[in-house]
């Protein structure tokens, strides 16, 4: 009995605390902001202007 409640507990904060450190990081590094928006349209031979820059930052901003 007591081992089932145990696992029960153990991968309950398993999941929460890998959660929250999931997020955590995501906060500190999120997956593309600005300036890699600008290098891939510069890789792509095109100056972004800044309501497009805007615009796909809103979009990915959206999805989350």
């Amino acid at each position: 009995m007591w081992c089932i409640f145990t696992f029960i507990l153990g991968g309950a904060a398993g999941f929460f605390g890998g959660r929250y450190y999931f997020k955590k990081e995501l906060q500190k590094n999120p997956p593309i902001n600005e300036k890699m928006i600008r290098v891939m349209y510069q890789q792509m031979g095109r100056k972004p202007s800044e309501a497009q820059i805007r615009s796909i930052m809103n979009s990915v901003n959206k999805q989350k």
